[in-house]
């Protein structure tokens, strides 16, 4: 168990470190979204979803 939950923070700061410099400030997304707003969602989302699925009692 502990070695998910430090893949899964290792995958998280992989995830939110890069972001603000790959993404340029005009580039516009779905729905007219900023695609840094878009990939920062989607990004957390993923989090939420791994970490639900690695602490929920079966």
């Amino acid at each position: 168990m502990k070695e998910r939950a430090l893949a899964l923070f290792l995958l998280a700061l992989t995830l939110f470190t890069p972001p603000l410099g790959l993404f340029p400030l005009g580039g516009k997304g779905s729905w007219g979204l900023p695609l840094l707003y878009l990939y920062l969602f989607l990004a957390w989302s993923l989090v939420i979803l791994l970490a639900y699925l690695l602490y929920r009692k079966p």
